[in-house]
């Protein structure tokens, strides 16, 4: 059996600024807060002996593992991302950023708002512009119909609205 895992498609490098700043706070929180902690209980976890059964140091260094992981893809990753700082030209389709309200085929509406892979947070309803939804709804004019086909079947949506923020 192989560890073989094909290459992941690359994500849009598109990002909004709040996104943006969120990324950097979790940098600076991981590399000068947490990192520098996890690292001192790994120390005195050390200095208490035996550390094949010691709970503190295997654990700290499991954590250091991950923060280190974390840190160097946050680093890459804002290196290559592109802040969009500027509305659309046309806003009356949709582009990134917009919030865009959708009726389904029950004539429910549902609000999203297309954003960067790195924003994603379904609670507050944002979508990925490289999701299915999200690819399907890019360019769309105000009251298009579009079709997307997720694991669950076939959903169509008709979009209602589209707004713009200010970034």
């Amino acid at each position: 059996m192989s560890r073989y895992r094909p290459p992941t498609k690359p994500m849009s490098p598109y990002i909004t600024p709040e996104g943006e700043r969120a990324l950097k706070d979790e940098l600076h929180f991981l590399w000068k807060i947490e990192r520098p902690k996890i690292t001192q209980s790994v120390s005195e976890a050390a200095a208490q002996g035996d550390r094949s059964e010691n709970a503190d140091y295997i654990y700290g260094k499991k954590r250091l593992r991950e923060i280190d992981h974390r840190v160097h893809y946050l680093r890459k990753r804002l290196e290559i991302l592109r802040v969009v700082k500027e509305l659309p030209t046309d806003q009356s389709k949709v582009y990134f950023g917009a919030w865009v309200v959708l009726l389904n085929e029950k004539d429910e509406s549902v609000r999203y708002r297309l954003i960067g892979p790195d924003e994603i947070n379904t609670a507050c309803n944002y979508i990925s512009i490289d999701s299915v939804l999200g690819r399907a709804l890019l360019s769309k004019p105000l009251d298009a119909e579009i079709t997307v086909q997720t694991p669950s079947g076939q959903h169509r949506y008709i979009i209602a609205n589209i707004e713009y923020p200010a970034f």
